[in-house]
């Protein structure tokens, strides 16, 4: 198991004893790609840290369509896993693996066990879910107010960044879910981005052919730029 003290900022705060008892609570799983790993309805895990992989936190409409709320990425925390602890925060999400995962986790009842007695424990995960409904919140805005060619290029910007590279490595049905949409939408709308030569559609992946014309798409739309 990695260090904890470089996954878990508020680790300097705590007493010897706090970091004895989560040191033996803490523990660490791998969970292969495509795992749903947590669901609001199920008993409450704890706080995540991913070490290696990245996860997706998402909701579900009643319609069966998914929205990806935000990403979680190589060591970054995962605190709606641990909603539990917050009382005044009631947030019905789910948590899967984009590709394989190590995940440190400390347990829900050791983590209370020890923010009632350290209050910067409990002022830590509030701050991290503060910052986690901010980005919740850009994309409710852009579902609600962005045109659906413009979610797509951005969301298309966004992968090529995260996963540094022209050529992406995503599926369009993977790619309707991250921007709430659904897969006939997010084709056709990809079909006309490859006429346009801003890309090149392969089995699987995405290749950015015009980087300067799916940046214009994010601010201006695609079927305007």
């Amino acid at each position: 198991m990695p260090m904890l003290s470089s996954l878990f900022s508020f680790w300097s705060d705590l007493t010897p004893s706090e970091v004895s008892f989560l040191e033996q609570s803490a523990r660490t799983e791998i969970f292969p790609q495509g795992k749903l790993i947590h669901r609001s309805e199920d008993d409450c895990r704890g706080l995540m840290a991913v070490i290696t992989g990245s996860l997706r936190v998402y909701c579900v409409s009643e319609e069966g369509r998914e929205v990806t709320l935000y990403r979680v990425e190589s060591g970054e925390i995962c605190v709606l896993s641990a909603s539990c602890l917050m009382d005044s925060v009631v947030f019905d999400v789910l948590i899967e693996t984009v590709e394989e995962a190590q995940v440190c986790m400390i347990p829900a009842a050791a983590l209370h066990q020890v923010e009632k007695k350290n209050p910067l424990v409990e002022l830590y995960i509030y701050k991290n879910a503060v910052q986690k409904f901010s980005e919740v919140l850009w994309t409710i805005q852009q579902v609600l107010f962005m045109k659906i060619d413009q979610r797509i290029a951005l969301a298309l910007y966004d992968e090529m960044i995260r996963q540094k590279s022209k050529v992406i490595s995503i599926r369009h049905e993977d790619l309707a879910k991250q921007i709430g949409s659904v897969r006939e939408v997010v084709s056709k709308t990809l079909k006309y981005l490859e006429q346009e030569g801003v890309v090149s559609l392969g089995r699987g992946k995405i290749e950015i052919l015009d980087e300067m014309g799916l940046k214009n798409g994010t601010e201006n739309g695609i079927y305007n730029s």
